[in-house]
């Protein structure tokens, strides 16, 4: 009786070697692009930035328009980043320890000062509320998940102005190349939001960077960020900064109110627990001060 042959099975494929779609890797360069942009872009922008020919670029957005991952305006024709991609961003921030861990806090601390409490992180355009929490006496806010918090107005930007300077490392994609960091993006975008509060001739936020960087620094000084009676009308704010092992400011822990209830001293019924329990989130993820 003849011994049958067998051919020994193949080990599994490591994973750069699995196939793949490349049409999709190759699409996706375009959100990729869009997502590094500092605003929308021209069709012949978004495909150059890509590498890739304009009619190949609008192909892959159509289909990407149809998923609500890319829009675009009607009026200027250019391309930014949809509905769709904002829900995968925001679940992907959802899911990271820091934010987990600030979300569990949250119930705690509101029974504690009896106050709307929010969590923002950097984004792609600035600092953006992921988490909202309202309290039985909450004030009436025209605020969303997702919503872009301005840099000058509102205690989460100033925080994030205040403490994204001590961002320090970069970070790099999977091609290798050194992406853009956090804190590298941060002065262009306050010079615009100054110059437009300028524009508004605002009197109730700093009107020139010697006076931004002098709001600044006294951030830095307490140790959080408040407005009064800024963003919006009869409310006011609080914003502490939550640090990582690294020292890399990863989200806001955010408190406001009806100035009828709010506390807005700094060292009221309000700031004190939310900037402790700041403080004891960052010391959790192994922040240590310097």
């Amino acid at each position: 009786m003849k011994e049958r042959k067998t051919t020994p099975a193949r080990p599994p494929a490591a994973p750069s070697q699995r196939a793949g779609i490349q049409s999709v890797e190759v699409g996706f360069s375009l959100l990729q692009v869009l997502a590094a942009s500092t605003g929308a872009l021209m069709l012949r922008d978004l495909a150059a930035a890509a590498g890739m020919s304009a009619a190949k670029a609008h192909r892959y957005l159509v289909s990407f328009q149809r998923l609500d991952l890319v829009t675009q305006d009607a009026g200027s024709t250019r391309y930014d980043l949809g509905p769709a991609a904002l829900k995968l961003g925001l679940a992907s921030l959802s899911r990271l320890d820091s934010v987990k861990l600030a979300r569990q806090r949250l119930g705690p601390l509101m029974e504690q000062i009896g106050q709307t409490l929010a969590l923002a992180v950097w984004g792609n355009q600035g600092p953006t509320i992921v988490h909202w929490e309202e309290s039985p006496q909450a004030v009436t806010v025209n605020l969303r998940l997702g919503d872009v918090m301005p840099l000058l107005s509102s205690a989460t930007g100033l925080c994030f102005s205040a403490f994204m300077a001590q961002t320090s490392g970069s970070r790099s994609n999977s091609q290798g190349r050194e992406s853009q960091r956090p804190h590298d993006r941060l002065p262009p975008l306050l010079k615009d939001e100054l110059a437009r509060m300028q524009k508004l001739a605002r009197k109730d936020v700093p009107k020139t960077m010697a006076e931004v960087t002098a709001v600044l620094q006294e951030v830095r000084q307490r140790g959080l960020a408040r407005v009064v009676d800024t963003l919006l009308p009869g409310v006011g704010g609080f914003c502490a900064p939550v640090f990582d092992a690294d020292g890399h400011l990863v989200l806001g822990m955010v408190a406001l109110g009806s100035l009828a209830t709010f506390d807005p001293a700094w060292d009221g019924a309000v700031a004190r627990p939310l900037a402790s329990a700041a403080r004891q989130l960052s010391s959790d993820l192994g922040f240590t001060p310097g």
